[in-house]
């Protein structure tokens, strides 16, 4: 059973090399993990794939020794815990806004003593049912991870309250949705969310952070204490290339 590159840089108190991917590329997986990234935000939200694609993709990440944070589609109990059962070292969680949601979510992926989650021991996680009950519980609680996104005011508000569920390894501010809400309410700037979900995690001893594409906002969030740093995607990676190769046709001569 492998080890989370993710939680390695949270206990180690480092930043989490972390890339999006949305489609079913399994070469994407094999260059992140070559070039040196921890994580994978795999994005099943706004993005379909089907069951088997997600799994090949899981099981090339372990192939490859790089972490996939998967954000599901479903909220459903055990739609949930059998992603992590495929092999998917965490999980991010859309829209919570409130600890009562966190709770029901780390009673999801959290065996007992921390949460409810149904135990198999027979999936990829546990390769295969090799390994004793006991040593899988405990490897499972130790080596996957739950991050939870704050994307709306309440969320905001009840930051603390989120921040201090036990079994809550990240929150993720996604700032799409929650600036569009906060310039809906102008309750506050998106700039004093992140002053106070920083604040509630440094409080808390949990680990945030949030998209952070150009270089300026890496350095800002890295300075209020960000770890989890999303600073590329498929998306960009494309753009980028094809705006830069296309200049070359402007060059011929």
């Amino acid at each position: 059973m492998r080890k989370s590159k993710t939680l390695a840089r949270i206990r180690n108190e480092e930043v989490i090399r972390t890339c999006v991917l949305g489609h079913f590329i399994p070469a994407y997986i094999c260059h992140a993990a070559r070039v040196g990234y921890d994580c994978i935000w795999l994005d099943l939200e706004h993005r379909a794939l089907t069951l088997r694609e997600t799994q090949y993709l899981l099981a090339i990440s372990h192939l490859y020794d790089i972490d996939i944070m998967l954000r599901p589609p479903t909220l459903e109990k055990t739609g949930l815990y059998r992603y992590l059962e495929d092999g998917a070292a965490g999980l991010m969680i859309p829209f919570v806004s409130t600890p009562k949601k966190a709770k029901a979510l780390v009673d999801a992926v959290k065996f007992p003593p921390i949460g409810d989650r149904g135990i198999d021991n027979a999936g990829l996680d546990a390769d295969f049912h090799i390994h004793d009950a006991d040593d899988y519980v405990a490897w499972a609680n130790r080596e996957t991870f739950l991050c939870v996104q704050i994307e709306t005011p309440e969320a905001v508000r009840n930051v603390e309250e989120i921040a201090a569920v036990e079994g809550v390894d990240m929150l993720f501010l996604g700032p799409g949705d929650l600036g569009l809400r906060l310039r809906q309410s102008v309750e506050m700037s998106l700039d004093e969310a992140w002053e106070i979900v920083a604040a509630a995690c440094r409080k808390h001893g949990v680990a945030f952070g949030g998209p952070t594409i150009a270089f300026d906002e890496m350095q800002l969030r890295k300075s209020q204490g960000a770890q989890l740093l999303v600073n590329s995607s498929e998306f960009h990676s494309w753009s980028s290339a094809l705006q830069q190769d296309i200049g070359r046709y402007d060059e011929l001569v």
